[in-house]
């Protein structure tokens, strides 16, 4: 996904961050599809498959009719070309239509949940929203801290980290409690106030 100016999809973050609406993928370019972004997006292939818009429909219509559990969803961001940023587990609650440009498109609505990395282990019944941290927010920590670990200066498995985290008060809306550190440093600093 991505919310980046000039980006090929109309994704948003709503609810001061923590609920994503995503839409659909168009059919791929082709001779016989040159403008894909005129054409309705597909729910199903020519042979009647369901299409990955298909499938996320399904899911999400399925668990507000309450026939299963949300579909868990990891969510990358790409925040500048060459940058992709890990945005965590979504759960995928709602999905409907939506009149694009004369074209109809998939919306989906992915809720972002703290804590449910291990798929393996079921979906707790009372799961915590948490909040992403807005684009532009990345884009400046990725600027002042000019795309390396805080701590060591490696420029690899790179994630964005709160300084205070949320749940001890920090924010998520400005780079002054933001930082990169690498894996292992974050890792290591897990919901510690350094």
């Amino acid at each position: 996904m991505s919310v980046r100016p000039g980006a090929p999809y109309a994704d948003r973050f709503n609810d001061d961050g923590s609920t994503l609406i995503y839409e659909g993928h168009d059919l791929s370019r082709s001779t016989q599809c040159p403008n894909p972004k005129s054409l309705d997006q597909p729910e199903l292939t020519p042979t009647g498959q369901l299409t990955e818009n298909g499938k996320f429909h399904k899911a999400a219509q399925d668990f507000k009719d309450g026939r299963r559990p949300p579909e868990r969803i990891c969510v990358y961001e790409k925040i500048k070309q060459g940058i992709w940023s890990y945005n965590g587990v979504f759960h995928l609650v709602d999905s409907w239509r939506e009149q694009t440009d004369g074209r109809s498109t998939f919306k989906f609505k992915l809720i972002a949940v703290e804590g449910e990395e291990d798929f393996s282990i079921p979906i707790p019944h009372n799961s915590r929203v948490r909040r992403v941290i807005p684009t532009a927010v990345k884009l400046e920590v990725w600027k002042r801290d000019t795309g390396k670990c805080a701590k060591c200066g490696s420029n690899e498995d790179l994630h964005f980290d709160h300084i205070i985290p949320w749940p001890k008060g920090g924010s998520s809306t400005t780079a002054a409690n933001v930082q990169l550190l690498c894996a292992r440093h974050n890792l290591e600093k897990h919901n510690r106030i350094e």
